[in-house]
């Protein structure tokens, strides 16, 4: 039986309740003094007994009441504290100021591949490989920066929070390692929250549908997929169903824009770096998107603009599943679909040397095209009113509608920018608009005007668009790709990407 003796605290009463016990011969196991409480188990004790006990404890100057328990509270906190400690699926060590362990769960034993009964009292820096760990606590005043290191040749990211006496002093640390591929799950779930499936993918064309159930199809190969279509058209949603519907579902989806970074930044972005490869970098390193993904997909958008360098060392990834970190020595191997998409024709910069042939041999096993905009009329106005719908409420406006003028007139734009270009239409429309119907002249439509004479100008504007669409058309022939353009022209290969989109160079 646990009692607790609830006392007005004074000098000794605990030793007088304790010395009532003795009297009567029971043996007492377990005594936890926490005033005005005294909580005591004498599995010897009985209910008779206990009444009897009880009347002699009142008879003690102080003690207010005697009442059994079910547990006593040191040990209910064990057993709270090991049940969420077995609950986590990361490593978690407590250590002592000498860093010895004097905690670990399940997870952390299973990543130092030892019973946790050895972990007890084994030195953290034998385990982690971080000499400096315990200089670095008795000078952090509350979490150290996060660092990699290594446990039995696998990497986890380090996170410690140091545990200091009344008065400053250092009394130890909890340590946190997070494995990269638990870090990409949790990035995963962040990024991609309101991503879904096929369903998630707008439209009821025949085109759309017969894309929707090919795309299935394909979901369920787990092989490289290249998604090709005009800018726009949402391959990156369709890349993102075609992971949701995959045996990698459980697993993370990142994307890398490989036309939005320079070489550098991509290669870290995607494969990580080592401690010490950059200035600046995170001191213990950086896992990369590889890494993060491992078991899920990693879409790989615009590869056409992927710089050669990089298109070696991807096709070196897609033969065997291994690469090292920018800056590393040691080879990494990781289980990762990529699926890639491309506005632009690889097979056309494959034969001109732009793009690694072999490379397009790897990604292209399984191929889908997106139709555009225009080749899909009957998906429009289905769009434009689930846009609308949207954008009143993002705007926080009563439900508008299209008149039949504003619905012609988008049945009859070219579209250049597909599902993009009509959402934002809508979406501008919606903000600028103050009537509940929308017009036609309230959406900003291209207008077809009739061409200009030679040598009339109708604005300056106008007249240097002209002039740099048709400098643009002539030296992507040389020039055939945004980056050499670039160079070629001495701007940012961004600001190039953005005018060849502008004027639908292609």
């Amino acid at each position: 039986m646990r009692i607790d003796v609830f006392f007005s605290d004074r000098v000794g009463i605990a030793q007088e309740v304790l010395a009532e016990l003795a009297r009567r011969s029971f043996n007492v196991t377990a005594v936890e003094v926490a005033p005005p409480h005294i909580f005591i188990e004498a599995p010897e004790l009985d209910e008779r007994s206990f009444n009897a006990l009880r009347e002699h404890l009142f008879l003690l100057e102080g003690v207010l009441s005697v009442e059994t328990v079910g547990m006593l509270p040191g040990a209910q906190r064990r057993l709270y504290l090991d049940a969420l400690l077995a609950s986590q699926p990361d490593p978690v060590f407590a250590i002592d100021e000498a860093g010895r362990v004097v905690i670990a769960n399940g997870a952390a034993s299973a990543a130092c591949r030892l019973a946790e009964g050895s972990l007890i009292g084994t030195s953290i820096q034998g385990l982690i490989g971080k000499p400096d760990l315990l200089r670095d606590l008795a000078a952090a005043d509350y979490h150290l920066p996060a660092c990699e290191v290594a446990i039995s040749g696998e990497p986890f990211l380090l996170e410690t929070m140091p545990l200091h006496e009344t008065g400053g002093r250092v009394a130890g640390a909890v340590l946190t390692l997070h494995a990269p591929s638990r870090m990409g799950e949790r990035m995963s779930a962040l990024q991609n929250y309101d991503a879904g499936g096929f369903d998630a993918i707008l439209g009821t064309s025949p085109e759309i549908e017969q894309l929707k159930q090919r795309a299935a199809r394909m979901a369920m190969v787990d092989a490289p997929l290249l998604i090709t279509g005009e800018t726009g058209t949402g391959k990156e949603l369709l890349a993102h169903a075609c992971h949701a519907s995959s045996s990698r579902r459980s697993q993370p989806f990142f994307a890398l824009n490989c036309a939005a970074l320079p070489e550098n930044l991509a290669e870290s972005e995607l494969f990580g770096y080592s401690a010490g490869a950059f200035t600046g970098g995170l001191r213990g390193g950086k896992p990369g998107l590889l890494e993060l993904a491992d078991g899920g997909t990693v879409f790989l958008d615009e590869i056409g603009e992927m710089s050669p360098y990089l298109q070696a060392k991807l096709l070196r990834f897609l033969n065997d599943g291994s690469f090292r970190r920018v800056g590393g020595e040691r080879e990494v191997r990781m289980n990762v679909r990529i699926i890639s998409a491309t506005h632009r024709s690889l097979e056309a910069m494959a034969s001109s040397g732009h793009f690694r042939e072999d490379l397009l041999f790897r990604l292209n096993v399984l191929n889908l095209q997106v139709p555009p905009l225009r080749e899909r009329p009957g998906d429009i106005l289905p769009l434009a009113h689930a846009f609308l719908a949207r954008a009143c409420a993002q705007a926080a406006r009563p439900p508008m509608r299209l008149s039949q003028s504003a619905c012609a007139a988008m049945l009859d734009n070219p579209w250049a920018g597909n599902v993009r270009q009509l959402q934002n239409v809508i979406f501008r429309a919606v903000t600028m608009t103050e009537r509940s119907i929308i017009q036609a002249e309230d959406l900003e439509l291209a207008q077809v005007t009739t061409p200009a004479q030679p040598g009339e100008v109708r604005s300056l504007e106008q007249a240097v668009a002209d002039f740099e669409k048709e400098l643009l058309q002539r030296l992507y022939k040389e020039f055939p790709s945004s980056r050499r353009l670039a160079k070629r022209l001495g701007t940012s290969h961004s600001a190039i990407a953005t005018r060849l989109r502008r004027y639908g160079i292609d």
